[in-house]
């Protein structure tokens, strides 16, 4: 089909990635993972783990201990293979294979991988990094072989399953000339092999890019499709118009990310920093100044500007000192921590962002 079956969205943080993917991915079978540092081949393929299993106890004669009429259980500890995202994407994608009725394509299966880039991908993949390279027809153009303890699993994952000759045949002709019966060996769990309905896509945050830069080798392998900044839409496609709640006014969200990403690209020389549409979240359509300040104020100041300074007119405060990141945090008189609304509004200000209404303050009557 016309959907690419290796594929990594990548962008600033906010472009809507991950919406994407789950969007093209509604109503089709998945299996989602997320990277991070400490992630390895272990907590992505598989490998022995302790688990409790309920068994019967028994006396020093060896017979079945009874009370009330029946046997008295209690969990012992056991270690067994237990399968992570990978294997269980790869066991159902061969799964819909096998069901798969004849001239009928089986069933997509999708390995989602979010933040692909927080890992480290060489590690991660191992050996599997082979299977990655993909003929004309979606399959693995190299296999490998499982180790005894994965064998062992994926035997008996595929117990009893048998594929039709009208997909069988066909995956055989691909390797040897179809001297050997190369999907036998796949069910069996001598070789792992990707079939052409497991589809691993992944999201990658360009912004953090330099967590474990990825290789080359490892780019190549996969399609890769930008996420732009545009402006939002709803489920219907009607643009979304977002305020940001200052003090006295709110302000045109679309119009603050055109001011300020223009500012952090002529800074930054990169569109890694830059934020998209969807950076935050607003109720009905409105970003408080606490939701303001807690997400994109310490964005832009702790991880974009902090490397280049604050020498931008859009950083002064109203007496011509810096605008520091303390500044749009007080207290009240109970000792709680408030934002300053004014304060937001100053940044707004000196950006010049499109007003998109004035805040009415009611005021009670005095008797």
């Amino acid at each position: 089909d016309n959907l690419s079956i290796q594929q990594i969205h990548y962008g600033a943080p906010g472009t809507g990635k991950s919406h994407i993917v789950k969007k093209q991915t509604e109503g089709e079978s998945v299996v989602r993972t997320t990277f991070h540092p400490d992630s390895d081949y272990s907590t992505f393929v598989g490998c022995y783990k302790p688990t409790t299993k309920e068994v019967e106890m028994r006396d020093v004669t060896g017979k079945i201990i009874i009370e009330h009429g029946q046997p008295v259980t209690e969990n012992r500890i056991i270690y067994q293979f237990v399968d992570q995202a990978f294997l269980q994407a790869y066991i159902k994608a061969w799964k819909f294979y096998a069901e798969a009725k004849e001239g009928v394509a089986p069933k997509k299966q999708f390995l989602i991988i979010e933040e692909i880039n927080r890992g480290n991908c060489a590690q991660i993949f191992g050996d599997l990094f082979q299977l990655l390279d993909r003929n004309d027809y979606g399959f693995s153009d190299y296999y490998i072989h499982a180790d005894r303890d994965m064998q062992k699993h994926l035997a008996k994952a595929f117990n009893g399953i048998a594929m039709n000759d009208s997909h069988k045949n066909p995956i055989n002709a691909m390797y040897h000339n179809g001297e050997r019966d190369i999907v036998a060996q796949v069910l069996n769990g001598e070789i792992l092999l990707l079939p052409n309905n497991l589809y691993i896509w992944a999201t990658m945050n360009t912004s953090d890019q330099s967590l474990f830069p990825i290789d080359s080798a490892f780019k190549r392998r996969w399609d890769w499709k930008y996420r732009p900044i545009v402006k939002g839409r709803d489920k219907d496609g009607s643009e979304l118009n977002w305020r940001i709640k200052a003090d006295t006014k709110e302000y045109d969200w679309w119009s603050f990310l055109e001011k300020i990403n223009a500012i952090v690209g002529t800074t930054t020389n990169s569109e890694d920093k830059k934020l998209g549409f969807f950076f935050c979240k607003p109720t009905d359509s409105v970003i408080s100044a606490e939701t303001f300040v807690g997400k994109v104020i310490f964005y832009l100041w702790n991880d974009v500007f902090k490397n280049f300074g604050f020498d931008d007119p859009i950083f002064k405060d109203e007496d011509g000192s810096t605008l520091e990141f303390d500044k749009f945090y007080t207290t009240d008189i109970n000792g709680d921590t408030i934002v300053r609304t004014d304060k937001v509004e100053r940044f707004m200000e000196n950006l010049k962002v499109k007003v998109a209404g004035e805040i009415i303050t009611e005021i009670e009557d005095e008797d």
